[in-house]
């Protein structure tokens, strides 16, 4: 029998009194009092306990602001964007509307918005590895995204380590070995060049564990090391088959494929043009948890690092090639692809490139003929050869 049924009857059954009743069961008279007068207004419901909830809520955050918060929630995942409490805060602030995160959390828990996820480790056992200063280190590498025919593109990006800023996102049939260095040249355009680069090991950005690449043979490296070198930029390479060390230009795959997968593209050009507005986006509106909440467009205002130019101006590489259709090979120089002439009737000749300063001297693999010999002009893009 429920404790406010019996007290009831002590008084209406057995004829105690108040005070009887109270000091009989250890309570206080005056719910003694207040029960009876109760069941005498409402019978037998009085015997049930009454919720102890405040008949108002004056902080209660307001119906119109909750119904705001799973709309954005909504409107967020449909669109294949983060929706978590943080990235709905920024887009409220953006309202005039101030909501805490813990507030967030709770009205999408209370809204069965959230799928708890135990098996994730805490993030107070993460190790963080991050540069500090902007363009100290950037990150670069590539991913397969298809088009809706099914057509398979590659899309590359440039990363800032310190501010997650994401300097470069293009889409490309097929990233190469010029399609890095052309990209790492217009984004270093535009932001400054970075003190160092860390990438994986794909033969688009090193030669290194290739045979007579770079640290084996000849050491000549290709397009994009030789870039590298000469402007004194340290070249960083993850350990095989060890992708958590590039994990954030990785991690932003996975962010970014949540959104394409929303805005499926027909084109390549229609493909750009969503990278274009999701990259906007990622750096001016999200904010980011690696970086305090901030964006990354914020936090890649701090003063920026640069890297330090060799002490030997003198430029010595051996490289090796073949002559293209046209009678010529192509030759990254000071920062610049050099197109050295060496005549058609040579079409498809392996040969080694010799590189003293600005003096090229071109030599038959086969045979050790001397082809050509070229002094380099950085401010043109055809040389001529010498003679």
């Amino acid at each position: 029998m429920a404790k406010y049924e019996i007290l009831i009857k002590a008084v209406i059954v057995q004829g105690m009194t108040y005070g009887e009743a109270a000091a009989h069961y250890g309570v206080s008279k005056t719910l003694v009092h207040k029960l009876h007068h109760r069941w005498l207004e409402e019978g037998d419901a009085a015997f049930e306990p009454r919720s102890r909830r405040p008949t108002t809520t004056p902080n209660r955050t307001p119906d119109p602001i909750r119904e705001r918060v799973i709309e954005l929630r909504e409107e967020l995942t449909t669109h294949g964007l983060d929706a978590g409490a943080d990235t709905i805060a920024e887009h409220l602030a953006r309202e005039r509307i101030t909501l805490s995160r813990t507030t967030i959390w709770r009205i999408l828990t209370a809204n069965d918005k959230v799928t708890a996820q135990p098996q994730k480790r805490p993030r107070s056992s993460w190790r963080r590895f991050t540069a500090d200063r902007p363009n100290e280190l950037w990150q670069s590498d590539f991913t397969h995204v298809p088009l809706t025919d099914g057509t398979d593109t590659e899309v590359i990006g440039w990363i800032d380590d310190n501010s997650r800023k994401m300097l470069h996102l293009t889409a490309h049939r097929r990233v190469t070995g010029r399609v890095v260095t052309d990209t790492f040249t217009t984004t270093a355009a535009e932001h400054g060049h970075p003190a160092a680069t860390l990438t994986d090991n794909g033969m688009v950005y090193t030669t290194r564990l290739a045979r007579g690449g770079r640290g084996r043979g000849d050491g000549a490296g290709n397009g994009f090391e030789t870039l590298l070198a000469d402007l004194g930029i340290t070249q960083k390479n993850g350990k095989p088959f060890k992708p958590t060390t590039q994990g954030k230009i990785e991690r932003f795959w996975q962010t970014l494929k949540k959104y394409l997968d929303a805005h499926p593209a027909e084109s390549l050009p229609e493909l750009q043009s969503t990278l274009d507005t999701f990259r906007d986006y990622y750096n001016t509106v999200r904010p980011h948890r690696g970086i305090g909440r901030k964006t990354p467009d914020f936090a890649y205002t701090l003063p920026k690092a640069t890297p330090t130019k060799p002490t030997d101006k003198n430029v010595w590489r051996v490289r090796y090639d073949t002559i293209d259709n046209d009678g010529k090979i192509t030759l990254r120089h000071t920062g610049r692809l050099l197109h050295l002439g060496i005549g058609r009737a040579h079409t498809r000749t392996e040969i080694i490139c010799l590189v003293h300063n600005n003096n090229a001297t071109v030599i038959a693999l086969n045979t050790g003929e001397l082809l050509a010999e070229f002094t380099l002009n950085p401010e043109k893009n055809y040389q001529r050869k010498n003679g």
